[in-house]
């Protein structure tokens, strides 16, 4: 497969939640060896994206291939395999709390693969010292900090040593310094392990440290994806909004409403 070839297609992908339209008439491909990074308002469906990529959810229409396979009509053989090729990083890092972080991690080996537990005792050291976590493997969850909790996902993410990488908002609440060693850890997943990268986050500078392209989301639709340095120039008039963090204004009726309210408590509204 040649290296611009795209191992993630997506095509009119439509999700709803009731009557409430989530994804309307989605189409991305995602790269092979690229690190994509997906930006968007809480609300514009990140993660609904997300969800249906690794195909914990079927979509009300469209179509969703992962390396040729299309994992919403195929078998669930195809599904399986193709997760095989998967991981996942979540954002709360979903790590088993009974089990220490070397048992989360030998987790996935055991399950799908008939390695020796000596082989995946190698195999789980690796990924802890991937992750700079070499010493803590027989730590607990609860025993961890929220960026460390955030390597004990991404080595057990790695594991079976995915094509794809996915991860849900990496950086969120950790401090600048931790959440810099996430950037870096991202962009080595990339460039020493040559994985493909799928990153939803809401923060910037993250953004533009990590990706090849960026890709918003908005009201449920994909209305900008591109290099970031040409993102980082685009007119579009909500991009650069984003982009330059200009909050939205109120509507009249939450003005009307916030100043009514303020004269009840006796304080003062700020104008709009």
């Amino acid at each position: 497969m040649m290296p611009s070839e795209n191992v993630v297609v997506v095509r009119d992908l439509v999700v709803k939640y009731g009557d409430r339209t989530i994804l309307d008439g989605i189409n991305l491909d995602i790269r092979r060896g690229e690190v994509l990074v997906l930006l968007g308002q809480s609300g514009s469906g990140k993660s609904a994206l997300l969800r249906h990529l690794i195909g914990l959810e079927k979509p009300l229409a469209g179509s969703i291939t992962v390396k040729g396979i299309d994992i919403i009509r195929g078998s669930e053989a195809d599904l399986n395999q193709v997760r095989q090729s998967m991981g996942v990083s979540f954002q709360s890092a979903a790590l088993f709390g009974a089990m220490t972080v070397s048992e989360n991690v030998a987790y996935p080996l055991l399950e799908r693969t008939k390695l020796v537990n000596s082989t995946i005792d190698e195999v789980v050291l690796l990924k802890l010292a991937q992750v700079g976590l070499v010493h803590f493997g027989s730590f607990y969850p609860s025993e961890l900090s929220g960026g460390m909790l955030k390597r004990a996902s991404v080595a057990r993410a790695t594991a079976l040593d995915p094509e794809i990488l996915f991860f849900d908002e990496p950086s969120a609440g950790l401090d600048p310094i931790t959440a810099a060693g996430i950037d870096e850890l991202v962009l080595y997943l990339k460039n020493a392990l040559q994985m493909t990268v799928l990153v939803v986050t809401q923060e910037l500078q993250s953004a533009f440290r990590i990706a090849d392209r960026l890709a918003f989301l908005r009201e449920s639709k994909l209305i900008a994806i591109g290099p970031k340095n040409s993102i980082a120039q685009s007119s579009d008039p909500w991009v650069r909004r984003f982009l330059d963090r200009v909050p939205d204004r109120m509507s009249d009726d939450k003005t009307e409403l916030l100043q009514q309210l303020a004269e009840r408590l006796g304080v003062s509204c700020p104008k709009n």
